[in-house]
């Protein structure tokens, strides 16, 4: 017998699970108070990374946030304020920011991401989606000085033991990778293994295929109360009906948290606002990169070259920092020579919101409390990275299938 499931949430994580699900003949609603066209899985860089084995959570990280604190132009920025789930949140980031706990996560988080790689190009292998843009040209990381390259050769070394693909370039590799424009960077590292996409192309396909194939798509109505009456009937009620199902699927993104508030768990999580600019001028950037000095990032898209980046956290809202948008633009500029941000490219910026638990791995798994309750958020900068694996993994909890891996370092009610 086939289960019903209500997804609240609309993003990649939400739709890659709606695609799972109806795979396996559930009758599927996505539920989304949004009108499911902006935020962080639209305004992302795009990227497929396994090569982003290093958690968020890594030491050294809570005193850079802390030197960066009272700079709201810095490309990692804490918004000082009295606010007990925040100092909670930071509390347990800061333990979790330990060597042997990032050692822990090295090999999950790239076994997760190449999983989520391969995923998406069964995704476009099957025809579901039709054509959209997806290739596999790599990730560079680009640096300007030897202290970042020699940060970046560690991580490099880590995931050559992993078995991933990676080499170093000089400045002659680098001109004939990226012919067309003259870069300002020593050299960089290439993670081969990587990939990129547009995210509000894949988006787009696959809200539409999903349509077709059933899967009801609410949008805009905001989920007011989720009654999970104890392991039984679930009942969702939003600002515009109360629908029923077995199942629930938690996958709101930031917002998950204040979800988790009112089912009385504990979903430590804050909102990490990104942004990004779209230059639709011809850059003459055909590689995705890492501008490593300025931590952004850079893809060319379909029909656009992005520039990306910053994490601020100053809780969930959507206020546009314009310093923010200047340091991205300037710190592109810097490293492509010709390269110019137009002000009207810079005043069309988004953002949108990442939910990043204290250890940077995201929260996969079935609630204890509630057997019908699956919980899939927390995923920090790499949401669209494993969108599909995600979606896979609840699909195999909610049908009681084999898992395609362990995830118990993604425990919803883990300690930190």
């Amino acid at each position: 017998m086939s289960k019903t499931v209500i997804i609240i949430g609309g993003g990649v994580v939400g739709l890659c699970t709606a695609y799972y699900l109806q795979k396996e003949g559930c009758n599927v609603t996505v539920i989304d108070k949004s009108t499911m066209d902006a935020g962080a899985s639209y305004v992302n860089a795009g990227y497929l990374t396994p090569s982003h084995i290093i958690p968020m959570a890594a030491p050294g990280m809570i005193s850079t946030g802390l030197r960066y604190m009272f700079n709201s132009s810095s490309p990692f920025y804490m918004k000082p304020r009295l606010d007990l789930d925040f100092l909670k949140w930071a509390w347990n980031f800061k333990k979790s920011s330990t060597h042997k706990k990032v050692a822990k996560a090295i090999p999950v988080i790239k076994e997760i991401n190449v999983l989520s790689r391969e995923l998406f190009m069964d995704i476009k292998k099957s025809g579901d989606l039709g054509i959209f843009h997806l290739e596999r040209k790599g990730l560079l990381m680009l640096y300007q000085t030897n202290k970042m390259h020699d940060h970046e050769m560690e991580v490099a070394e880590k995931a050559k033991f992993l078995g991933l693909e990676v080499k170093e370039l000089g400045q002659p590799e680098l001109s004939k990778i990226e012919p067309d424009i003259a870069i300002n960077a020593k050299g960089a590292i290439h993670y081969e293994c990587d990939a990129h996409s547009t995210p509000s192309e894949f988006m787009a396909r696959m809200k539409d295929y999903l349509i077709t194939s059933g899967v009801k798509i609410l949008k805009e109505q905001e989920v007011l109360d989720i009654d999970l009456n104890r392991g039984k009937q679930c009942q969702v009620k939003t600002t515009k009906a109360t629908y029923f199902s077995d199942e629930v699927v938690l996958a709101a993104g930031s917002w998950s948290g204040n979800f988790g508030k009112k089912l009385k768990l504990n979903l430590s999580l804050q909102a990490g606002k990104g942004y990004r600019i779209n230059v639709e001028e011809k850059t003459r950037i055909k590689m995705p990169a890492i501008l490593m000095e300025a931590k952004m990032a850079v893809t060319p898209m379909k029909g656009y070259t992005r520039f990306a980046g910053t994490m601020e956290f100053t809780g969930i809202n959507h206020e546009i920092r314009k310093e923010r948008i200047e340091a991205i633009a300037k710190g592109a500029e810097n490293y492509y020579e010709g390269l110019k941000i137009s002000q009207d490219d810079k005043n069309a910026a988004q953002c949108g919101l990442r939910p990043v638990t204290p250890d940077g791995l995201p929260y996969i798994g079935k609630s204890k409390k509630y057997n019908n309750l699956t919980i899939a958020t927390g995923h920090a900068m790499m949401g669209w990275s494993l969108g599909p694996i995600t979606g896979k993994l609840v699909s195999e909890l909610v049908c009681n299938n084999q898992m395609s891996m362990d995830i118990s370092s993604f425990n919803p009610e883990r300690k930190f």
